[in-house]
C-alpha cells in the first residue's frame, strides 16, 4: 500500500509561483523530478466550492456548495452555505432556563461522500488536517475540521476591540465589535461575550469577565481570567488564554480559547481580542474525529487555533489592526499550522494523509499585487514546510495542489444596482448601500443577486414572492441576461466587466439553494461586500478601497490553481474535481462511493 501525502495550499498561484522558482527550491524541485501544471478550478471559484469538489469528486450542481453564502427561496435570508445547527425539539423548562432533552445536531450541507471515507471503507488509515468544508469532520480516519469551523460564539470569526478612547461608543462593526470600556486606577474590567446562552429561555449570552491592570508608568499590562494570567508590554501578542463561560451558576460552563494583543496601553488603552475560539482540549462543539483527538493533540503541541479562518483580515479592514500587526497574527497562525504539521509527519505511519495551509490565500488578499516581496516571504515559509515533507517522507507519493489562484480586486461591482439600473430589479424605495432585498418590489423584479457570483431568477414556485414563470420565458430572461452582462463595459475605462456567464442546472436535491446563473467577472473586478448580502447601492462600480485588494471570484478561467506530483503519476488530474479520483488509483481504487455522508 502506498503513503500519499497532500499538501493543500489554499491560493497559491501558478503565475505568481513561475515568477519565483529561484525563491521556491522545493516546489522546483517537485517540478523538475515530478510535474508542474495548470489546475482548473470551479465554477465558481471560490474555496468552499472548490474544495468540496475535491472532496466529493463532484460538481457544485451535485455536492450542493455555490457560494460562501445561501438564500433560503422561502425567506430570501442569507446563510452560511457549509453547514447547519438542529436545535433540540423536546426541551424542559425550569425558571429563566430551559434544559434540552437531547442533543442539538450540526450537519453539514455539502452533498457526497469524501473520498477518504472510501480509503477508510478498504482499510486504508486516513488523516485529514483541517480540510476546508469538513465540519463537522466525518467520524471516519482522523479529522481536523477546516474552513467552516464556527467559533465559540457560532460566528466565522468575531474580533473586539476594547478601548477608553473619550471619542468612541460601543458598536458593531463588519466582523467584529468596539467596545467602551473605562479605566479606573490603572483597572478595567473586560466582558468577553461568549456563545448565545442556549440554556436560558432569552439565549442572552454567556459572559467571561477579563480582568486588565495597566503599569501607571510603563506601558506594561496584566490580564487574568480564572486561573491564567500573563503580563504584556505594549505590542505584544499574548500565548492562548482559557476562559469559562457559565450556562447555569455552578453547575455547567463552557471553554473557549483567545489570544490578546496589547495594541496601546498608554496614554490610552486598547485591547483586541481575536475571536473566542472552541477550545480543542475541552470542545464545546466538534473540532475533531474522534472527539477526544483533538485534546491529545494539543497535549503534545498546545492549544491551537480552531477557526475555520483564523487571519483577521477584518480587524485589518476595520482598521482596528495596521498591515504590520496583521501580518505578525497571520504569521502566529502560520507558525501553528507548522507545529500541526510537524505533529502529522510524526504520527503519519502510513497510508494517506491531507495537510492544509491558509496563510497563502489569506494574505493574498491583503498583499497581491501591490506587496510582492512580502507575499514572497508567505510563499517560501509554505516551500520551506513542503521541504520538511519531502526530506521526512521521501519515499511518500506527494502531491501539493491549490484550489485557484488570484488576480487583482481593482473595482467593486454593485450587481444589483447594474440590475435594477437595466429593469429586471425593481426597488420600493432609493437605493443605498444598505438597502437591502427587504426593499425589494418583487412583483416587478425579474432577478436578483446574493453571494460574490449568484444570481438568482424571481422564479415562481420557487422564490416567495415569484414571477417568472419556469420555461420558455426564464430561458428569454438568462438569454437577455447574458447577452447585456457580456457586453457591459465600465464607464470609467472601457473595460469588460463580465466575460462569461454561466448557466447552473443543479440536481433536483440542490435545486433550492442554487442560483440560476454564475457571474464570471473579468480580472480587476469583484462583486462588492454590499452585492455578498443582497444590498443594491446607488453606483453599478466603485473603485475598491478596502484593504481587501486581491481576490478570485472571478471567471474561473482566469483564476486556475496548482498541481504538483512527485514522482508524476499516472493520469494526472486536470480539473479540482478529478482530484479525488486519481489519489484513488493510487490504491488500485476506481472511484468515489457516492452515498450521502452525514
Amino acid at each position: 500500500m502506498p503513503d500519499v501525502i497532500v499538501i493543500g495550499v489554499d491560493g497559491m498561484d501558478p503565475a505568481f509561483v513561475s515568477r519565483h522558482w529561484d525563491d521556491l527550491p522545493n516546489l522546483r524541485n517537485l517540478r523538475d523530478h515530478g510535474s508542474f501544471h495548470k489546475l482548473a478550478t470551479t465554477t465558481p471559484p471560490q474555496s468552499p466550492v472548490a474544495w468540496s469538489s475535491l472532496i466529493t469528486g463532484l460538481d457544485p450542481a451535485q455536492h450542493g456548495i455555490f457560494d460562501f453564502v445561501h438564500r433560503d427561496a422561502a425567506t430570501l435570508q442569507p446563510f452560511s452555505s457549509m453547514s447547519k445547527t438542529i436545535e433540540p425539539r423536546f426541551t424542559l423548562p425550569l425558571g429563566p432556563f430551559v434544559l434540552p432533552l437531547e442533543r442539538s445536531k450540526i450537519t453539514s450541507l455539502r452533498h457526497g461522500a469524501p473520498f477518504w471515507q472510501t480509503l477508510v471503507q478498504h482499510g486504508v488509515p486516513a488523516t485529514v488536517i483541517r480540510m476546508p468544508t469538513n465540519y463537522p469532520p466525518l467520524a471516519e480516519g482522523e479529522a481536523l475540521a477546516g474552513m467552516g469551523t464556527p467559533d465559540l460564539r457560532g460566528t466565522l470569526g468575531t474580533f473586539t476591540l476594547f478601548t477608553d478612547d473619550i471619542e468612541e461608543t460601543s458598536h458593531s462593526v463588519s466582523g467584529g465589535s468596539i467596545v467602551k470600556v473605562t479605566v479606573n486606577n490603572g483597572h478595567a474590567r473586560l466582558p468577553l461575550e461568549g456563545p448565545p446562552n442556549p440554556l436560558r429561555k432569552d439565549h442572552s449570552p454567556a459572559i467571561a469577565n477579563l480582568e486588565l491592570d495597566v503599569d501607571s508608568d510603563q506601558p506594561v499590562a496584566r490580564l487574568k481570567i480564572g486561573d491564567d494570567a500573563i503580563v504584556l508590554k505594549e505590542g505584544e501578542w499574548s500565548d492562548w488564554m482559557v476562559a469559562a463561560f457559565p450556562l447555569i451558576p455552578h453547575l455547567s460552563t463552557i471553554s473557549g480559547t483567545f489570544r490578546v494583543f496589547a495594541k496601546q496601553l498608554h496614554p490610552g488603552v486598547q485591547i483586541y481580542l481575536s475571536s473566542i475560539n472552541i477550545d480543542p482540549v475541552s470542545p464545546a462543539l466538534p473540532v475533531s474525529a474522534p472527539p477526544e483527538w483533538s485534546r491529545q493533540i494539543a497535549e503534545e503541541t498546545g492549544r491551537f487555533f480552531t477557526v475555520g479562518i483564523p487571519e483577521d483580515t477584518s480587524a485589518l479592514r476595520q482598521q482596528v489592526l495596521t498591515l504590520a500587526q496583521f501580518r505578525r497574527q497571520t504569521r502566529l497562525v502560520f507558525e501553528e499550522e507548522r507545529v500541526l504539521l510537524r505533529y502529522s509527519l510524526r504520527h503519519f505511519s502510513g497510508g494517506f494523509l491531507f495537510f492544509y495551509f491558509s496563510s497563502v490565500d489569506q494574505n493574498s488578499h491583503i498583499l497581491w499585487g501591490r506587496y510582492e516581496p512580502e507575499l514572497l516571504e508567505v510563499y517560501r515559509a509554505v516551500d520551506e514546510c513542503i521541504g520538511q515533507v519531502m526530506k521526512q517522507r521521501p519515499k511518500a507519493q506527494l502531491i501539493v495542489m491549490s484550489d485557484h489562484g488570484f488576480t487583482t480586486f481593482e473595482r467593486a461591482v454593485n450587481l444589483n444596482s447594474w440590475l435594477q439600473h437595466r429593469g429586471f430589479l425593481s426597488l420600493m424605495e432609493p437605493p443605498g448601500d444598505d438597502t437591502s432585498l427587504g426593499s425589494v418590489d418583487w412583483q416587478s423584479t425579474e432577478a436578483y443577486g446574493i453571494g460574490l457570483n449568484g444570481l438568482y431568477l424571481n422564479l415562481q414556485g420557487r422564490e416567495l414572492h415569484g414571477i417568472v414563470p419556469p420555461g420558455a420565458r426564464s430561458k428569454a430572461t438568462i438569454a437577455n441576461l447574458r447577452d447585456q452582462f457580456t457586453a457591459w463595459r465600465d464607464p470609467s475605462n472601457g473595460r469588460q466587466v463580465v466575460e462569461a456567464v454561466y448557466e447552473v442546472n443543479a440536481s433536483p436535491q440542490n435545486a433550492a439553494v442554487a442560483p440560476d446563473l454564475i457571474v464570471g467577472y473579468a480580472p480587476g473586478y469583484r462583486a462588492s461586500w454590499q452585492t455578498g448580502l443582497g444590498a443594491t447601492p446607488r453606483e453599478e462600480i466603485e473603485d475598491n478601497t478596502d484593504a481587501w485588494i486581491g481576490d478570485h471570484c472571478i471567471n474561473p478561467v482566469d483564476v486556475p490553481g496548482v498541481f504538483f506530483a512527485g514522482p508524476p503519476i499516472h493520469s494526472e488530474p486536470t480539473r479540482i474535481q478529478d482530484v479525488a479520483a486519481s489519489i484513488l488509483k493510487l490504491y488500485g481504487l476506481t472511484e468515489v462511493r457516492q452515498t450521502e455522508n452525514r
